[in-house]
C-alpha cells in the first residue's frame, strides 16, 4: 500500500549516464528453475566471469535474501509472490544503478515472473534452467528433497507445489545435460549477442 504523503524525487544521474561511464548496459538475468537445477551455482560463475571483465555486477540469491530483506516471508503462494515482488523492485534499483544483476530464484509462478518482467521491462532477461525433477532430486545439494520425501517439508516446488515452466524465456539451458561451464558460456554468448557488454 502506497502512502499518500510520498513524492517521487527525480535523480540528476540517469541509468544511461551510468551505463556510459561503466562502458556496458545494465540488465537483470532472471535465473529460474527447480531446486537443484543449478541456479545459484551458475549465477556465481556468471557473476565471476563478468567481474573478471571489469563489469559492474551483482548476484541476488534467493536463500541469501531470506536471511535479511525477506526473512519475514515463508513459502506460501502469497509469501512467494511477495518475495518475487521485493526482488523485482530491488533488481530494478540495481539495473537503474547501471549494474548487470543476476538473480537466482525458483520463482515458480509465471504470473510472478510476469510482474517482474513488467516492472523491469527491457532490462528483464528470463533464463530457464531446465532440469528434470529426477536429476534435481539426485543432486539434492541442500538435502531438501530428502526432507520432503521424509515428510519434514510440505509445499515443496516440483513435488507438492507447482512449478510453472516459463512460456517464452529469452534463454533455455538444459542443465541436466550441460556442465556448469557450458551453461555459463551459453549465458555469456547470449549477453554478448544482446550487446550488454
Amino acid at each position: 500500500m502506497k502512502s499518500e504523503n510520498v513524492t517521487w524525487h527525480a535523480a540528476n544521474i540517469l541509468k544511461g549516464d551510468r551505463q556510459k561511464v561503466y562502458g556496458h548496459k545494465s540488465g537483470v538475468l532472471w535465473l529460474t528453475g527447480l531446486s537443484g537445477s543449478g541456479k545459484s551455482t551458475i549465477a556465481v560463475e556468471v557473476e565471476k566471469r563478468l567481474f573478471e571483465r571489469n563489469l559492474k555486477t551483482y548476484h541476488l540469491d534467493g536463500d541469501n535474501l531470506r536471511f535479511g530483506l525477506n526473512k519475514d516471508l515463508g513459502f506460501s503462494a502469497e509469501d512467494r509472490r511477495e518475495n518475487i515482488r521485493r526482488v523485482g523492485e530491488l533488481a530494478k534499483l540495481f539495473a537503474d544503478a547501471g549494474i548487470l544483476t543476476i538473480t537466482s530464484f525458483i520463482s515458480p509462478y509465471q504470473s510472478d515472473r510476469n510482474l517482474a518482467r513488467d516492472l523491469l521491462e527491457d532490462d528483464f532477461i528470463e533464463i530457464y534452467l531446465k532440469c528434470s525433477l529426477d536429476v534435481c532430486e539426485q543432486r539434492d545439494p541442500k538435502g531438501l528433497y530428502k526432507k520432503v520425501r521424509n515428510g519434514e517439508i510440505k509445499g515443496f516446488t516440483g513435488i507438492d507445489a507447482p512449478y510453472e515452466v516459463p512460456g517464452e524465456p529469452e534463454l533455455i539451458i538444459e542443465t541436466d545435460r550441460l556442465t556448469v561451464e557450458e551453461s555459463v558460456e551459453k549465458i555469456m554468448d547470449y549477453m554478448e549477442k544482446r550487446c550488454l557488454f
